[in-house]
């Protein structure tokens, strides 16, 4: 048993001493290694560092090398800009010694025309007091030969001055108006719409509004309604203005449909009758106030139609006739207007052996544009053409109403005695608004203006005072100066007197040789 502790210690000690030996052989081993490595790492540091500086020296070189190129090539421009600019200033040098010497051989060019300047001056003067005495001699022969002063000799040319300056004015006032009525359209279109924009005309007031009366002033309160119910309701339905002021136990409608004016008028009329007004009350007696008008139209135009004579009329256009009865143009009720017009055209076609009924028709529907031209646009002419067209009216007819203002030239007889029974009724007196005695002394004063001027031996106005016609001597107006003293004409019309619309100054000349056979 000693023997295996024996035997198994000195395999431990033998162990041991192996384990230590081979440690120390592997310590000097690996600083052998370890050694090694380090020599070939520090000969791998010397070679990076000696390359790296190697290639420092290198870039330093060529970056030395860059930089005097650089800086050569500045200084060769620097050198060039330099040159170029030394040159342009010796050009500059150059051009201003040239102008130097061009401006020294003007001034001595000038100051020779100076002189030559002064010397023709001193011979002009030499010349024109020569002319002077010529001109003194030959008018003092002249005077002598003629026998004729030099005033006398003046007032003769004067005279034969103003004859050929007549025709020459005469001639320019001729282009002068041909040129006018080229532009007169539309610059009567801005003159008239200017006076129209500038215009507040108290028959606006008259052809716009209603009044209707009152019981008493309690009864504005109950139209008004609570918080304006009432007045709304009626404002909206009807579409007119209601206008309730200080005025007493009144209140005024106003609108510019008149028919429309008219439907509100009854319906407060039937609301005040009533006592009752709430707005289920006043659109039932409005729904009853337009069936009474419409009915009223249709009558009314039922009545004209029978009253002018006239057949055959489409029920369309007896509602627009009926819509006249509303309408007024100048203070003139159209449909009274219509029937006048009417009743002239067929009486002057009775007498020309026309065609009185077309007459009669054409008259009677001439102005039924004008119960459209509140609903549609265009003129009262336009919109009666088309109405006329669209209810089969006939061709002459729709003529008739397209010339009735002598817009288009009129081609048949009915339109003729239309336009001149439509100039008839609107022109009498009495028919639009304007005093008889203001009318008559109007055309007292344009007769009395026209036959103030010489030459003039009688003057008629007529056509209500639309047109003035002169009667001239024609010995002693002849046919350039009938131009100027028409121009003068309207000039003092213009000046002296107020009248509506525009005047036509129409001079008439008349040559006449008288003999008798023995």
């Amino acid at each position: 048993m000693v023997a295996i502790w024996i035997a198994v210690l000195i395999a431990v000690i033998s162990a041991v001493v192996f384990a230590a030996i081979g440690f120390v052989l592997g310590g000097v081993h690996r600083k052998r290694v370890a050694e090694a490595e380090i020599g070939s790492a520090n000969e791998e540091a010397l070679r990076i560092v000696n390359q790296a500086v190697q290639t420092a020296e290198s870039k330093k070189k060529e970056a030395i090398l860059e930089a005097k190129d650089e800086i050569h090539k500045l200084r060769s421009e620097a050198d060039r800009e330099l040159r170029d600019r030394r040159a342009e200033v010796q050009r500059q040098e150059r051009r201003i010694i040239q102008k130097e010497e061009s401006l020294d051989k003007k001034t001595e060019n000038i100051e020779k025309k100076e002189e030559l300047l002064a010397e023709k001056i001193k011979a002009a003067d030499d010349r024109m007091e020569e002319v002077e005495r010529l001109k003194r001699s030959e008018l003092e022969m002249l005077e002598k030969v003629s026998g004729y002063t030099k005033e006398q000799a003046k007032a003769l040319l004067m005279e034969q001055l103003d004859e050929s300056l007549t025709h020459e004015k005469a001639v320019k006032i001729l282009d002068f108006e041909q040129r006018t009525r080229d532009e007169s359209s539309d610059l009567a279109r801005e003159i008239i719409s200017s006076a129209i924009q500038r215009c507040a005309a108290d028959q606006v007031a008259e052809a716009t509004v209603s009044v209707v009366a009152l019981p008493n002033d309690e009864m504005k309160g109950r139209i008004i309604g609570r918080e304006g119910r009432n007045i709304r309701t009626l404002e909206t339905i009807t579409g007119v203005d209601l206008i309730i002021d200080d005025t007493p136990e009144a209140i005024t409608v106003s609108s510019f449909d008149p028919v429309r004016r008219e439907v509100a008028r009854l319906t407060l009329e039937k609301l005040i009758q009533d006592g009752r007004i709430h707005p289920a009350r006043i659109e039932e007696m409005f729904e009853k106030s337009k069936r009474e008008v419409e009915h009223s139209i249709k009558q009314t135009g039922e009545r004209a139609v029978i009253d002018a004579g006239v057949n055959g009329v489409h029920p369309e256009l007896v509602k627009l006739l009926g819509k006249l009865r509303y309408r007024t143009s100048f203070g003139q009720n159209v449909l009274n207007h219509s029937l006048e017009v009417s009743y002239l055209a067929g009486l002057m076609a009775a007498e020309l052996g026309a065609d009185v009924k077309a007459a009669k028709r054409a008259g009677l529907l001439h102005d039924i544009g004008k119960a459209l031209d509140r609903e549609f646009e265009g003129s009262h002419i336009e919109l009666g053409v088309e109405a006329a067209k669209k209810y089969k009216e006939n061709e002459n007819i729709v003529h008739a109403i397209a010339a009735h203002h002598g817009e288009i030239e009129a081609k048949t007889v009915v339109a003729v005695l239309v336009q001149a029974a439509d100039a008839i009724s609107a022109a009498r007196p009495g028919a639009r608004r304007e005093n008889v005695q203001n009318y008559i002394k109007r055309l007292e004063k344009l007769e009395e203006i026209a036959t103030s001027f010489d030459g003039v031996e009688k003057s008629f106005a007529i056509q209500a005072g639309r047109e003035i016609r002169i009667m001239v001597n024609p010995d002693a107006v002849s046919d350039e100066k009938m131009v100027l003293v028409a121009r003068q004409v309207a000039q003092k019309i213009e000046e002296e007197l107020e009248y509506p619309g525009q005047i036509k100054v129409n001079i008439v000349r008349e040559s006449r040789a008288v003999d008798f056979a023995k």
